[in-house]
């Protein structure tokens, strides 16, 4: 049984080539256990990097060839079967272990690239590492927002010891309702760009350079000359009603003294507005506010108190490192949060849990304050994973691109999935403070849908599918 598949990258064309022997030198070679008769060819004016996947314990192989163009085109055959083997799931994983490698080489070319983002008609905004504010931001308004909640622990003694024991309960409550009900401006203060209908596009050039060329750029030019660099394109291109193009950047690079290697560009442009108002529509909501991060760490949050009230945040990264369709599946599970009422619902949960601690549990509380502290915070993120399950459930609904929205998560969560693919025991990835479940369990169970998905009650289903993933987590591999 073959199996053909593409793998869509972010790579300029003279990178693709250089991923190949990425590949061949720092997966295939280091491993000749598991993979032999590497070879690399040129085959019609096209670059091919083959190799024959094996097992030292399993009796089984499979021929692979790659060839380095965007996307990566990948041709895998089986050269051996044993009855007793399941190839197809050999395959699966093989395709997930490429996708990595590319991914991981991805990553180092992104230490190495400059990237510039425009957003028609709005300020210019260099392209930073997220601060402080802005990460706090994401983690505490984003989505189920149950890293507020977590947040009030630490503040409960303070209000305590100057309020006292019931007039501390009521101005937490409060206050936590304050933060859920405005939560929407407050990640919206954390954005860099707002998008609307009248200016709904993203504009991002990406110039891949070698390492040495960006540290010499970066040590020549400091936050203030970019952003003249970056208005000066603006001003030849947008402010004109033109596209900006690679080839005006590097004019302006050359204006400023810097030669940039035509080979290692990339443009693209999203219509950012039209994706979340498509994503809206799909759920019967309204479109939400947009905004849009710039920074380079892919993301994506949506909070308010309602869907008719309601802010959707993305980052500059997801929309350079994703195709269009997975950005559409991300922001679809962003609108499950906000289609659910999320962050309504678990602030519902742990007021119950509030007031239930300074009541009928306060003995249990008594006896070890640390213990129960531990214990609640377990199950308050265990079931806040029910709600993230869910989300990406709505999202293949009415999205409809279960496997798109796999793909998406494989992608900005490579490191995290090959760490759980390989970790002897997968409990530890339940048990963390996280409200996400594990990236594979996601993964796996969207990909086990088949379209169109149909649940009658979406919560239910992803409260049973999440207790059932612990459940097999307690298994050692």
């Amino acid at each position: 049984m073959e199996k053909n598949f593409t793998i869509d990258t972010e790579l300029s064309s003279g990178h693709l080539e250089e991923a190949l022997d990425f590949i061949r030198e720092y997966y295939l070679l280091t491993q000749p256990d598991y993979f032999k008769n590497v070879l690399k060819t040129v085959e019609n004016g096209s670059t091919y990097l083959s190799f024959t996947a094996i097992h030292p314990k399993e009796d089984w192989g499979v021929s692979v060839k790659i060839e380095a163009a965007n996307p990566f085109k990948v041709k895998m055959d089986p050269v051996s079967v044993p009855a007793d083997i399941d190839i197809s799931q050999k395959m699966d994983s093989l395709e997930e272990e490429i996708l990595i490698a590319v991914q991981v080489y991805e990553d180092n070319i992104r230490q190495a690239t400059l990237y510039f983002a425009w957003v028609e008609g709005d300020e210019i905004i260099p392209e930073d590492p997220p601060s402080s504010r802005k990460k706090a931001s994401f983690r505490m308004f984003g989505s189920n927002m149950i890293l507020v909640y977590v947040l009030f622990f630490a503040v409960n003694i303070i209000l305590f010891i100057s309020l006292g024991v019931l007039m501390a309960i009521v101005a937490i409550l409060a206050l936590q309702l304050v933060i859920v009900l405005f939560s929407d401006r407050i990640l919206l203060r954390s954005s860099d760009w707002r998008i609307t209908a009248e200016n709904p596009r993203v504009h991002i050039l990406e110039y891949q350079l070698p390492l040495d060329d960006y540290l010499k750029f970066r040590e020549k030019f400091g936050k203030d000359m970019i952003i003249k660099m970056k208005n000066e394109i603006y001003q030849k291109s947008l402010a004109m009603g033109l596209e900006p193009t690679c080839e005006l950047g590097e004019e302006v690079f050359n204006e400023y003294g810097f030669k940039c290697n035509a080979d290692l560009k990339v443009s693209k442009v999203v219509d950012v507005y039209r994706l979340v108002e498509d994503a809206a529509g799909k759920f019967g909501i309204n479109t939400p506010s947009v905004a849009l991060s710039n920074t380079m760490i892919p993301n994506a949050a949506a909070t308010g108190p309602s869907p008719n009230r309601s802010l959707v945040l993305i980052t500059t990264g997801l929309l350079v490192q994703l195709e269009e369709n997975e950005i559409l599946s991300v922001i679809g599970h962003e609108m499950g949060h906000l289609m659910g009422r999320d962050p309504i619902i678990l602030f519902s949960i742990i007021s119950l849990e509030f007031i239930l601690r300074f009541s009928l549990l306060f003995p249990l509380v008594a006896v070890s304050p640390l213990l129960y502290l531990i214990v609640a915070l377990g199950l308050i993120f265990f079931i806040a994973k029910f709600f993230e399950t869910r989300a990406d459930l709505l999202s293949a609904m009415k999205i409809g691109q279960p496997h798109v929205l796999a793909e998406a998560l494989r992608k900005i969560g490579y490191q995290r999935l090959h760490a759980e693919r390989i970790s002897p025991t997968r409990l530890p990835s339940w048990l963390n403070f996280d409200p996400h479940p594990p990236i594979y369990f996601r993964i796996d169970r969207l990909e086990n849908m088949k379209t169109p998905v149909k649940v009658k009650d979406p919560l239910l289903t992803s409260a049973k599918d999440v207790i059932n993933g612990f459940k097999r987590s307690l298994k050692i591999k």
